[in-house]
């Protein structure tokens, strides 16, 4: 029984939805997005209310999916999602060029990291995490499409993660990291 997939999703004013036999297309102010649609799971289109079903019983988590994944085109269409990414060590900066990131993170060499299409990002300082050691900068990175986002800030993530006993690397801003202790130095 899925419960995800029995929720009545509500299309906003603005936002068209064309039901497709294997994919949904979600048009709105922001954009388009093209979301999948599994085996045996159909969408019906009542107004303003999109209603997924489904054809059995087994399918139960391929229902929520699906309309998890539908949810998701029409919020990214309307409002946009948004991921913020700490930079964090002596040294370490990143500088925003045109449609390219490029890092500074303890190598021998620069790290050009390009922004594929739909991604853009802006970098700051923001003044109320100086109680983090070493903070430099956080990236903001924003786009439509959820999936598309997290796969970004995962690359971004591996380019440095972070050290266990400084925190020095690339970490995402919203999880709050346990740091080791150090050797006690007797």
């Amino acid at each position: 029984m899925s419960r995800i997939g029995k929720k009545v999703i509500t299309v906003p004013k603005g936002v068209t939805v064309t039901v497709g036999e294997r994919e949904l297309e979600v048009k709105g102010p922001k954009g388009t997005l093209r979301t999948p649609v599994p085996e045996g799971i159909s969408f019906k289109l009542d107004g303003d209310q999109l209603q997924a079903e489904r054809t059995s019983d087994e399918l139960a988590a391929s229902h929520g999916l699906a309309r998890a994944l539908a949810n998701n085109a029409i919020v990214g269409v309307t409002e946009g999602f948004s991921k913020q990414m700490d930079v964090v060590g002596v040294g370490y900066k990143a500088d925003v060029q045109a449609r390219k990131i490029v890092f500074s993170l303890g190598y021998s060499h620069p790290i050009e990291f390009p922004l594929p299409e739909g991604i853009d990002v802006k970098s700051e300082r923001v003044p109320a995490k100086n109680s983090i050691p070493q903070y430099q900068l956080t990236l903001t990175l924003t786009g439509i499409d959820k999936q598309r986002l997290g796969q970004v800030a995962a690359e971004l993530h591996g380019l440095r993660k972070p050290d266990p006993y400084k925190g020095k690397g690339v970490r995402y801003a919203d999880v709050q990291l346990k740091l080791r202790p150090g050797k006690t130095g007797k």
